[in-house]
């Protein structure tokens, strides 16, 4: 395919090289401000890598299986206070647990990370299995109802912060990364950003992710060949619910900080703006998108302390002018 195409006078660029040029921009960016010494640009852009993963998560469920999801801050919540909570009792050298079998903290990261996966993954499959009892805006309802559940449970949660949050004051380890440097702590979120668009990639072409599209677009077809397409569904929302846990367990991390406001469905709105941003569906749709925010945010915060309105008329420009977000508009639809 060619890199750049005319359609009707306006010029489209392929969406594979388009992809390619935000991964090498997310590799040159880091370079630039170690050059430069900027390491605030460097937090700044592990931000968007971070809010970038939340949004692959979504992706998979909203994407691939139409599922939307407006409870996702849930695991995004629960990955937050997974490392929170660990962090917070290595700290303090107390336990999390004495009876009737002692568990500690812990500041090792693939640690919190395992902890944080397999929390996410129970959660999602029993919110899963309680929402895919119906559909539409009922299934949108039961998932915004647990969000705000988690929500108000954090907020009545003294022993951890309670509305105030929690504040870690160390830096969770990773076996051969100092990951108190800012490019050490980017490189790693980038790793793991980069093996979960590779693995979206990969369930998208897969047998199971040919399935679920059908699921998506004609359940009684899906049906009538013999495959479960709730089973099918539930399946794409374990696995979005814990690629998104991973990203609350990240973002923890990055900020040494977690409070209820990680659970809060403003948190649901924000993943779901990422990937109308980018573009529902599309590989690099969560990508772009957060880049664009977590920029728009910076910049316009600087401007006005309004900035959210300014937020909106974009995306309400994308929404009516825009169909696929801006990987749409630049590089046409997906082929």
């Amino acid at each position: 395919m060619a890199p750049i195409r005319f359609i009707w006078g306006f010029i489209l660029i392929s969406e594979k090289y388009f992809n390619g040029a935000i991964l090498l921009t997310l590799l040159l960016v880091p370079a630039w401000a170690v050059a430069n010494d900027e390491p605030f640009s460097i937090t700044l852009i592990t931000r968007a890598v971070v809010f970038s993963l939340a949004a692959v998560g979504l992706n998979i469920a909203l994407g691939l299986g139409g599922l939307v999801s407006l409870g996702h801050a849930v695991f995004f919540g629960i990955g937050g206070y997974s490392m929170g909570i660990l962090a917070f009792h290595a700290q303090t050298y107390s336990a999390l647990l004495e009876w009737p079998f002692l568990i500690e903290g812990t500041k090792s990261m693939p640690i919190i990370w395992l902890v944080a996966i397999a929390l996410c993954s129970i959660a999602a499959l029993i919110i899963g299995v309680l929402s895919l009892r119906t559909s539409g805006v009922y299934f949108i309802m039961i998932t915004l109802a647990f969000g705000q559940m988690f929500f108000f449970f954090s907020i009545s949660w003294p022993a951890y912060g309670g509305e105030d949050g929690l504040s870690i004051y160390t830096r969770n380890g990773f076996p051969g990364l100092n990951t108190l440097i800012p490019l050490h702590y980017y490189s790693l979120c980038l790793a793991i950003l980069c093996f979960a668009l590779w693995l979206n990639a990969r369930i998208k072409k897969s047998p199971f992710g040919l399935a679920l599209n059908a699921a998506r677009q004609s359940p009684e077809r899906v049906e009538t060949v013999g495959l479960n397409g709730k089973r099918l569904k539930l399946t794409a929302f374990v696995i979005s619910g814990t690629i998104t846990g991973l990203a609350g367990a990240l973002f923890a991390d990055l900020n040494r900080f977690v409070s209820p406001t990680m659970f809060s469905w403003q948190t649901s709105g924000e993943i779901m703006i990422f990937l109308i941003i980018g573009g529902v569906g599309r590989l690099f749709g969560p990508v772009i998108g957060a880049l664009v925010f977590v920029y728009l945010e910076h910049f316009l915060g600087d401007l006005s302390e309004y900035w959210q309105i300014y937020l909106g008329l974009f995306l309400l420009g994308i929404v009516l002018f825009g169909k696929g977000g801006l990987i749409g508009i630049i590089c046409g639809k997906e082929k």
